[in-house]
């Protein structure tokens, strides 16, 4: 009787893949994950982060509804709903951006914004993580 040959070994572990764009925003990511066009601003044009500059995340969040600043209520968040966004460009260091505003404190949450018209809110940050910025898909635009 022969002995059984060994089983393969498996192949060396890689990096996690990260995770399959819809198909509305494929275009926009790299094989490595990363944006692969220019993120603007949708109201103003105003170019809020480079191509390379942040990952395709998706991660479900609450934004309250989009707004100029003369139009937000005073106090923050203004309480006219908003809307669950689940696709975000993740950006690891608030020094990537090109252009970007934050809104005072709500709670324990910085909404992210234009900061050349203060359209938004196109994005988020918890303040208990200080190296997260989610940049909503739908609430920016790509060159």
């Amino acid at each position: 009787m022969e002995a059984a040959a060994p089983p393969p070994s498996p192949p060396p572990a890689a990096a996690p893949a990260p995770p399959a764009a819809e198909p509305g925003s494929a275009e926009l990511v790299c094989a490595q994950g990363r944006n692969l066009k220019a993120v603007l601003c949708q109201r103003c044009g105003s170019r809020v982060l480079l191509p390379g500059a942040a990952t395709f995340a998706r991660r479900e969040l609450l934004l309250p509804a989009m707004r100029k600043k003369a139009a937000a209520a005073p106090g923050g968040s203004g309480g006219g709903g908003g809307d669950v966004v689940r696709e975000h460009w993740l950006v690891r260091d608030m020094f990537s951006f090109e252009n970007v505003g934050f809104t005072r404190d709500v709670g324990n949450v910085k909404f992210l914004v234009c900061a050349d018209c203060e359209a938004g809110p196109i994005g988020w940050h918890c303040l208990d993580d200080k190296d997260s910025f989610y940049v909503a898909l739908e609430r920016v635009a790509h060159e």
